[in-house]
């Protein structure tokens, strides 16, 4: 049994990593500031090809996406902390609805901190910041603003603090909402923080969030569903700050979030003369061509979730032409150091 179930694991894991390549082979992850933020918005928008109803498109895929991972005959309740009661961490999946007792839809950007107010279509019907609450508890957040806070959730000064174990989740949702909603959905209307200097619509706060409070199994599960639009409630994009949180660090700066892609490398540098071709590559490899002035230390090659797929030590034999070949088809990430600095290229894999 135990061999079964890390089997599936094994290919679990490996059919999320080569959805994640698939789904950002166009998008330039070197890029950094606002001009990565509209990258990724432009690629969430253009994959949002399915517009979930209310009821029943969002009641549905709530039962998908916040299944328990340790009993799928649950949900998990955002918020939620204690084993019952109002503050219940999980309810009956079945157990939806809007009487005391029941879970409902809750929208974490509130509808009514929209500009204008989000409704129950479009982005009130967006499941990508819809989740499972206990009814009684998602009236007592109503249209409270996130605000700083600590342990676990509830009412605080100048409005609610979604708790330890909750609030990079909020903090990455909002961040998605915003990339998807624009100006509908500013993250400075939905909480209570220091502007952020990047971009004066975001809250530092938020950014403090992701990076305290790393991505959890469910976020993935959400995030697995969604983009795949064979299932039926699923709407074909993907939130990339639960992909790798470090995306916000790169794109508004604050407190370095997990980097799930390894992708941190200096590029002004003299490895930035190095050759790597074809890329996109049609022919499974690509090669990698260092000027003779240039001494390479170690050569790795990563899948975009971090995972090392080849590593090389040249030698003088090598003759500074390296190949990586037999790869398979997605996005990898190629580092290149040496003694002093690193560099890290996208290579595509058609």
């Amino acid at each position: 049994m135990i061999k079964k179930l890390l089997v599936v694991l094994i290919i679990w894991i490996s059919l999320s990593i080569h959805a994640q390549q698939s789904y950002y082979n166009d998008v330039d992850l070197t890029k950094s500031g606002i001009a990565l933020k509209d990258e990724l918005a432009t690629k969430v928008i253009n994959t949002h090809t399915r517009t979930l109803s209310y009821s029943p498109g969002v009641w549905e895929a709530c039962k998908a996406t916040d299944v328990n991972p340790d009993n799928s005959s649950e949900v998990l309740l955002i918020y939620g902390y204690s084993a019952s009661g109002t503050t219940a961490k999980t309810r009956g999946i079945n157990a939806n609805g809007g009487n005391t007792g029941d879970w409902n839809r809750e929208h974490v950007y509130a509808k009514s901190l929209g500009t204008p107010d989000l409704g129950t279509s479009g982005p009130g019907a967006d499941a990508h910041h819809l989740r499972p609450a206990d009814v009684s508890y998602n009236s007592s957040r109503g249209n409270k603003t996130f605000a700083t806070g600590s342990g676990n959730s509830g009412s605080v000064t100048n409005g609610w603090y979604p708790g330890d174990e909750w609030k990079g989740d909020v903090a990455r949702m909002m961040m998605y909402m915003y990339l998807r909603y624009g100006n509908q959905c500013l993250p400075k209307n939905v909480g209570v923080g220091t502007a952020n200097g990047v971009d004066s619509n975001m809250i530092d706060l938020f950014l403090q969030w992701n990076a305290e409070d790393p991505v959890s199994e469910v976020e993935d599960q959400r995030n697995t569903y969604h983009e795949n639009t064979s299932n039926t409630y699923a709407q074909g994009n993907r939130n990339p700050f639960i992909d790798n949180p470090n995306l916000a660090t790169q794109i508004w700066g604050g407190p370095t979030a997990e980097n799930r892609w390894a992708t941190a490398g200096v590029a002004d540098n003299v490895l930035s003369k190095i050759k790597i071709y074809p890329n996109p590559s049609a022919i499974k490899k690509v090669i990698i061509k260092v000027p003779s002035n240039i001494e390479v230390t170690e050569i790795t090659l990563y899948s975009i979730l971090g995972k090392k797929i080849d590593s090389q030590i040249p030698t003088s034999s090598m003759n500074n032409t390296y190949t990586l070949d037999e790869l398979q088809t997605g996005i990898y990430l190629l580092k290149i150091s040496n003694k002093t600095s690193s560099i890290t290229k996208k290579i595509v894999i058609q």
